[in-house]
């Protein structure tokens, strides 16, 4: 039975990645910025799981010692960590360089690129004292290069992301620690519902490109999952969207009734 820890479990991808682990019989280890949100997301699971493999800790993960503490609390309560997944994250709203203020710069800066480090190295230090052990480090829109208006900062910290995964891939090469990247593609989460809230609008200019790319956490996580517990490799990249899946998507489009704003906004 593997014992797993995702940062930014409470909500989103992460979330979803926790209920797709414990469908599979994992120990999971979930945690969010505050204790509340851990509660309330643990009940949630509960609910869903009647699970005795679930534990909660809350953790800032742009506090090395708290990242620290997470790995503590879950040896303490399951012995021992086989996979370890940064996936705390932070967005902020759609905005140019200028119009971005200084406070989201930083928080997207420090939970997205230094939480991810940190969990990391704690991981990486921890695993390689127990003999073997994975890191996964999330991801996402910008990673590989490509650029969107008004999410510059955001890219940048997940491109930033990309080259530390591949340097602690080169790191952890000739011992047992696999360390790769996961990459779920456009996934709806309350990070991108948010931004549209009561913004008709603006949902309608997005609507089209979101309902050719975009997935659902229920349909993308699952699949992750079953991914990760198979994978036995370092330096590779989990991919959901694929460059061909996308092409398939486009030309599919003209014939196709989706609309993932539906259901939440």
């Amino acid at each position: 039975m593997k014992t797993i820890v995702i940062t930014g479990s409470t909500r989103g991808i992460g979330y979803g990645l926790a209920s797709a682990f414990l469908e599979r019989g994992c120990q999971v280890v979930i945690s969010g910025r505050t204790p509340a949100s851990v509660e309330r997301s643990l009940t949630n699971l509960q609910e869903a799981h009647s699970s005795n493999r679930l534990y909660g800790y809350a953790c800032d993960v742009t506090d090395p010692q708290q990242v620290q503490d997470l790995w503590d609390q879950a040896c303490t309560k399951f012995d021992k960590i086989d996979i370890w997944i940064n996936n705390a994250g932070f967005i902020s709203s759609v905005n140019t360089i200028t119009d971005t203020e200084p406070g989201e710069i930083k928080s997207m800066l420090e939970t997205n690129l230094l939480g991810s480090t940190y969990g990391a190295r704690v991981a990486l230090i921890h695993m390689l004292k127990q003999g073997n052990g994975a890191i996964y480090n999330m991801e996402g829109m910008g990673s590989d290069g490509r650029r969107q208006a008004g999410l510059t900062y955001y890219g940048l910290t997940k491109r930033g992301l990309s080259y530390f995964t591949d340097c602690l891939a080169d790191e952890v090469k000739g011992t047992p620690i696999i360390a790769a990247g996961l990459r779920p593609g456009m996934v709806m989460t309350d990070l991108i519902y948010d931004q549209y809230r009561d913004k008709p609008d603006e949902i309608e200019q997005v609507r089209k490109i979101f309902n050719i790319l975009a997935d659902q956490v229920e349909n993308v996580a699952p699949w992750m999952v079953d991914k990760i517990l198979s994978n036995q490799k370092s330096g590779i990249r989990i991919s959901y969207l694929t460059r061909r899946k996308m092409l398939g998507r486009f030309l599919s489009a003209p014939f196709s009734k989706r609309d993932v704003f539906r259901a939440q906004i």
